[in-house]
């Protein structure tokens, strides 16, 4: 799986960085999320799924990775 950020949808509310700060930052510039770890590793991935359900303005989604 990997982790897509749309920042044009990205409030900077910062969930998903509270939820598992070693995949999600936030920008020094605005507040919008950075994926620190696009593919998050097996142990991760729960918590890239629970960022992404708790996302407020659903700016992070999981698809499948290529290959």
């Amino acid at each position: 799986m990997r982790i897509v950020a749309d920042l044009t949808r990205c409030v900077g509310a910062g969930q998903c960085v509270l939820t598992e700060p070693d995949l999600f930052d936030q920008s020094d510039e605005d507040g919008t999320v950075v994926v620190l770890d696009e593919q998050p590793a097996d142990g991760q991935l729960e918590k890239a799924q629970q960022a992404v359900h708790i996302c407020p303005s659903q700016a992070l989604s999981l698809v499948e990775s290529a290959g």
